[in-house]
């Protein structure tokens, strides 16, 4: 076996070579572009000239009921909005080296095909005919490696498609690149969190939400490449968040749908255990199911949400899936049963902060914006008292590394490659002041400590027996607040912050407590854009009384030169299988502050 350095430079050759020539916009020796001086890239698109006007207008359609309705009048060719986006996602990746399999011939035929069959039949696939969808790099396809950020994926190819590749063919759509992770998909780092005891300092592990590997390297928001796309579904934000793809699939085990949506501007949602087919899909941890897994869409448009989830669940994916729950679409939750109605108005409550890491200013604005919004729409609002969210995140993340870390370190043994402990840049990307801002943000203060303990059977049996009464705890708590909403119901949705900050430098992105809470209590939750940081309105406040030194520390990090133009977005927390009516609430948001912000701008 050759060495994982040339296991991964052969990877990142071959990838290279995968791209149609004509493509490429940047000199070689430039390729991927991941220097900063030109920090926003989202006009290169418009501006490079690799694109004509029909490709400009077809990628520049953000709302996909939109493309798939032309798709399915003929207007737009499936081959034309193929080529369209996948031309632009090869931009996004030159420029924030988002992609992992690049194959255009193979997704071009597949979009020919299927105009052949509506030119012929005069019918369409499926709901989602000729649509190019793009795929985490866990989702496996016929024939295509499989890296999932591991040397050891390389020259892994796959002899069959995954369950949900399976329906998105039936479906109509066409996948069409793969896109970047981190290596492990998620617990990046083994450290204190000094929101808990010292003496559990090495129980339990920690999230690091930020999309490198060793093998293709590190992916950039398209915002500003000197911050972080997220993780671990980061290459799907860097890309849909280009406008590279109009609908991509992540997955959610701690928030790595919701951080790189937030992050780069984006509609998603974080549907419960089982509701969709994740069979046959690559992942770390995977015999992990206390706290399931899960798959969701990114898109620019709440649309796509809809039509996503609701095109999949047609397709009673648990005839393929036996862990898919057989829970038809349900147009009653859709129209709000269990929310008075489709007309009713709705409380709402807001946690403005979760009493362990306090937000950021834009992320305080935002809500603010959200609450006004929603009270000019009729709506109730109230805050929300959050409830022991220390002991929810503790036991998570104490579930999530039970092995001691043996699954990660068994990986990275195959080939011998390191296993990444810090997601700060190197000291090469520092000395060449890839990442630097003024002031200088204190990497060398990550303290990366030893690997977690391995823990026994019934030791991990016992943290989910906790578990289950944390849940019950919670949803007492959430029941309780039939006394304050005025409805005669619980509180319909909360409102929080997806993080306590938008998009921050390289490494720096530690936070993922108000994510991870709805994975352990396995609620539906959606994560949709409200603004941008605005250094004139978004200023610095003085020091607050801190929860702990970590809420000191993202406390200190925000400083409007470095987040300027950001997207800022909020999280929409229901209850548990609530898809519909989630998606269904946050069109409700999305609809009272696009009615708001146009009365305040008038």
């Amino acid at each position: 076996m050759k060495d994982w350095q040339t296991l991964c430079a052969d990877k990142r050759q071959r990838q290279f070579e995968s791209i149609p020539k004509e493509w490429i916009i940047l000199p070689s020796g430039e390729f991927p572009g991941m220097t900063v001086k030109k920090r926003s890239v989202q006009d290169v698109p418009a501006t490079c000239g690799l694109l004509n006007e029909k490709e400009l207008e077809i990628t520049e359609t953000t709302d996909v009921d939109t493309i798939l309705d032309r798709l399915r009048h003929g207007t737009w060719s499936s081959e034309d909005v193929t080529r369209a986006f996948y031309k632009r996602a090869v931009i996004a990746h030159q420029l924030t080296n988002c992609l992992t399999e690049i194959f255009p011939e193979r997704a071009l035929a597949r979009a020919r095909e299927l105009d052949d069959i509506l030119k012929k039949t005069g019918k369409v696939v499926g709901p989602l005919h000729g649509l190019p969808i793009s795929l985490k790099d866990q989702f496996t396809m016929q024939g295509l490696e499989t890296v999932m950020g591991y040397a050891s994926g390389i020259n892994n190819y796959a002899k069959e498609d995954c369950v949900l590749v399976q329906v998105l063919y039936s479906l109509g759509a066409v996948p069409f690149v793969r896109t970047n992770v981190p290596q492990t998909l998620m617990v990046q780092s083994f450290y204190h969190s000094p929101s808990v005891d010292l003496s559990q300092a090495n129980e339990y592990g920690r999230q690091w939400g930020e999309t490198h590997n060793n093998v293709f390297g590190r992916t950039s928001n398209p915002y500003n490449r000197a911050l972080t796309a997220g993780g671990s579904s980061g290459g799907e934000g860097a890309l849909v968040g280009m406008k590279g793809s109009p609908l991509g699939v992540g997955t959610d085990i701690g928030g790595s749908l919701r951080i790189p949506s937030g992050f780069c501007g984006l509609y998603t949602i974080r549907p419960s255990y089982g509701r969709l087919p994740y069979y046959g899909a690559a992942n770390a941890i995977s015999g992990q199911e206390s706290i399931s897994s899960v798959l969701g869409p990114m898109t620019n448009s709440l649309s796509g949400l809809k039509t996503f989830v609701k095109s999949i669940v047609d397709a009673k994916p648990w005839n393929l899936d036996p862990l898919v729950i057989r829970k038809p679409w349900s147009e009653e939750e859709w129209n709000l049963c269990d929310h008075g109605g489709p007309n009713a108005k709705l409380c709402f409550a807001i946690m403005w902060d979760n009493e362990i890491v306090k937000p950021h200013p834009p992320l305080i604005r935002a809500l603010k914006m959200a609450k006004s919004a929603l009270e000019d729409a009729g709506h109730t609002v109230i805050d929300w008292i959050p409830h022991r969210h220390v002991e929810i995140y503790k036991n998570a993340e104490t579930i999530f590394v039970a092995d001691g870390n043996h699954d990660y370190a068994s990986e990275c043994a195959k080939t011998g490659e390191p296993l990444i402990t810090t997601m700060a840049p190197s000291e090469e990307e520092l000395e060449a002041k890839t990442y630097e801002f003024s002031p200088p943000y204190p990497y060398a203060k990550h303290l990366v400590g030893d690997p977690p303990k391995h823990l026994s059977a019934y030791e991990l049996w016992s943290l989910h027996e906790e578990k289950r009464a944390l849940r019950k705890s919670h949803l007492d708590h959430w029941n309780k607040t039939v006394e304050s909403t005025g409805t005669g119901r619980p509180v319909d949705a909360i409102l929080c912050p997806s993080l306590a900050y938008t998009a921050v430098p390289h490494g720096m992105n530690t936070d993922s407590f108000y994510t991870t809470m709805c994975n352990a209590l396995d609620y539906t939750t959606s994560v949709f854009p409200v603004t941008t940081v605005d250094p004139e309105v978004d200023i610095p406040q003085p020091p607050h009384k801190f929860h702990n030194h970590e809420d000191e520390a993202i406390f200190n990090l925000y400083a409007t030169d470095v987040f300027k133009g950001c997207p800022v977005g909020l999280q929409l927390i229901g209850r548990t299988l609530e898809e519909e009516a989630v998606i269904r609430m946050t069109y409700i948001v999305d609809e009272a502050l696009t009615v708001w912000k146009q009365k305040a701008t008038s």
